[in-house]
């Protein structure tokens, strides 16, 4: 305890020559688009009820975020990063590399990676996670061992069941979150069950992995960037689009747009919850420690962050949302939160 009072006495001393508490009198947060808005109304929330500035929160992607956030101690340096995946060992050594060796990881909740439509499409959509990946993967396996470019341009090429018009699905960057969660949780499994892919794997996992994640590059899989209102307008314009993105955001616009069920099940609060609906994902903050006593404000937007009234079943993140944590989980959380928790301990 003495030796943590210690570094941060330390570090105190160092952002306060550098002019923190003078030049950046902000929390600033970044990270996944998905974590976003619930960021940005805690940062709301908490400057209403403190009367203080309220952070400065900004939408970077998690990979984007990950590497503002590491890159170092100081008032240059973000305090908060949202995310949409788990930390990657590359990025802790990153962060170990510029002094950023404090961290504290809190998972806030869950939320469900969607496909949706506009509402102008008539259609009532149910997709296999292997229809998926046979619309959006850059190879597909040729029957003899060996494989070829996605041959296939409407979804009826891949089932005559399914509508016959263009594929094209708006997603995210390979930088977000998002991105790396549909690849693994959604591209992956739709793979694994094509002739041969079993064999793969057992042969060589590498080539699996590559065969398997790899999204095609030939047009109907269009990156829209980490802006997830682009892809809400794009899928306005042409009603036959598809759009990746997670639930949150497809509830935040559900006049908009509707669910394309996956292996029937369709995406809500409930089947997130009860694990029923196959595409679901946990939600993260990663604080950097060294920041909490120097930063002003810092220390109650964390409280506010992880409160019962923001991440609790009735909070207003549920209401924007959030899957929340069970009371056990949460308050877990809360704990490692308050107590400043280092990764890894």
């Amino acid at each position: 305890m003495k030796k943590y009072l210690g570094s941060c006495a330390l570090v105190a001393i160092m952002l306060s020559t550098a002019g923190v508490a003078v030049a950046r009198d902000q929390v600033k947060v970044v990270g996944s688009s998905t974590v976003f808005p619930y960021s940005q109304a805690v940062a709301e929330e908490f400057a209403n009820k403190s009367g203080k500035t309220a952070p400065v929160v900004e939408s970077t992607g998690t990979g984007g975020g990950f590497k503002a956030f590491c890159g170092g101690v100081g008032e240059d340096f973000a305090d908060v990063t949202g995310a949409s995946r788990a930390i990657k060992e590359s990025e802790v050594k990153l962060c170990a590399d510029n002094g950023v060796t404090d961290i504290t990881e809190a998972m806030i909740g869950y939320d469900g990676l969607s496909i949706a439509v506009s509402r102008g499409n008539e259609k009532d959509w149910d997709l296999t996670e292997e229809q998926i990946f046979k619309a959006l993967a850059a190879e597909l396996p040729d029957g003899k061992g060996g494989f070829v470019a996605n041959p296939n341009k409407k979804w009826s090429d891949i089932d005559p069941s399914l509508p016959a018009t263009d594929i094209v699905a708006f997603g995210p960057p390979p930088t977000s979150g998002t991105r790396d969660a549909f690849v693994e949780l959604v591209m992956h499994d739709g793979c694994k069950g094509l002739p041969g892919m079993a064999d793969l794997k057992k042969a060589d996992e590498k080539k699996w992995t590559e065969v398997c994640s790899r999204m095609r590059q030939d047009g109907p899989f269009v990156e829209a960037g980490e802006n997830d209102n682009l892809i809400v307008q794009r899928l306005e314009s042409d009603p036959n689009s598809v759009g990746i993105f997670g639930y949150s955001f497809l509830y935040e616009n559900s006049d908009k747009l509707k669910d394309v069920k996956i292996n029937g099940v369709e995406v809500t609060f409930d089947t997130i919850a009860d694990g029923s609906y196959p595409v679901a994902r946990p939600l993260f903050i990663y604080i950097k420690n060294a920041h909490r006593d120097v930063i002003p404000g810092m220390k109650e937007f964390l409280e506010e962050f992880v409160s019962d009234g923001a991440l609790g079943p009735d909070g207003y993140l549920a209401e924007r949302g959030l899957t929340p944590l069970d009371d056990a989980k949460r308050s877990e959380v809360q704990k490692a939160v308050s107590e400043a928790k280092k990764l890894g301990s």
